[in-house]
């Protein structure tokens, strides 16, 4: 059997979105001007991006008893992702945040992670046409640990999006495949600066981890990854009028894994997933369901 779907475990928040003229003080009431309601959390928005670029792809997590959860999971059915191993608790809320944005772009938020710390490793079953296993850092480590070594039985390919970073355990860092990191984490992750593409060139080019594959994503300068020892290597990015750069790294991360799993080569993978967050980032927040494998293409050939 040819493994060839994806699998993600990770986190789903419900985000309330709430535009205001300022944060507000302590013991201050602020009236706001507009509210969003965002289905959210790296692992569900991960999956979901999977799956617009056309991967097969499986979801465990957790949600509660709630609206929230309803909502959740009518999110990841829209996009075709499959839900039977997320538990439903009745006993802890599902994970939500709610998020208040200034007129300059600058935002404060709250999360409250809920469920999303109770799931049960030992409920996760990995298929066994799983090729890649998407995990993140909303979890908590020792479900990321229990479901890598599962991966590693399967002979399936376990990424980590480091995201937020934390100090990680030596036995999750050893079953990862693949790291992803943005310019922030990646500066905790090395303890060192990067300001620049020739910054993270060094910093991978110095690493000790064990990982075969790390990728720092850098924004508007591109990306830098090093595979299986080679010399790290900067692919940059597209040049557009970034709207929002918000889910960006989410995006990334789904589109390629989506694009690994058909195609072997890195290089190409990493080429389709840019150009997947440079369509995000440039796209109206009410259009982004749009982005999906058919658009990056598109853009990919105007561009050669």
């Amino acid at each position: 059997m040819t493994k060839q779907s994806i699998f993600v475990v990770g986190s789903l928040h419900y985000d309330i979105v709430l535009k205001a003229p300022h944060l507000p003080a302590r013991d201050e009431t602020v009236m706001g001007n507009n509210v969003k309601y965002v289905c959210g959390g790296k692992g569900g928005n991960q999956a979901i991006a999977a799956a617009q670029h056309g991967a097969t792809v499986c979801f465990a997590g957790a949600v509660g008893e709630d609206f929230f959860a309803d909502a959740l999971l009518d999110n990841l059915h829209r996009a075709d992702v499959e839900t039977s191993q997320v538990m439903r608790s009745q006993n802890t809320a599902s994970g939500m945040s709610v998020a208040i944005v200034e007129p300059s772009g600058e935002y404060g938020a709250v999360v409250a992670s809920g469920v999303n710390q109770a799931i049960e490793a030992s409920v996760v079953k990995l298929p066994n046409d799983t090729a890649l296993v998407i995990l993140q850092n909303e979890i908590p480590d020792r479900v990321n640990i229990a479901v890598a070594r599962q991966a590693r039985e399967i002979g399936a390919k376990t990424i980590l999006n480091a995201a937020p970073m934390r100090t990680m355990p030596d036995a999750l860092l050893g079953l990862i495949d693949m790291l992803i990191v943005n310019r922030v984490e990646a500066e905790a992750l090395f303890e060192r600066s990067i300001r620049s593409h020739e910054d993270a060139i060094i910093a991978l080019d110095k690493s000790t981890l064990a990982c075969p594959e790390i990728i720092v994503t850098l924004g508007a300068d591109g990306l830098v990854f090093i595979a299986n020892k080679q010399a790290p290597k900067h692919i940059s990015a597209r040049t557009v009028r970034s709207i929002s750069s918000h889910g960006a790294g989410d995006t990334f991360v789904g589109a390629l894994c989506a694009q690994m799993v058909s195609n072997d080569d890195l290089d190409t993978a990493l080429n389709y997933a840019s150009a997947a967050a440079a369509l995000h980032v440039s796209t109206p927040v009410e259009r982004r369901g749009q982005v999906n494998q058919s658009s990056v293409v598109a853009l990919i050939s105007d561009s050669v």
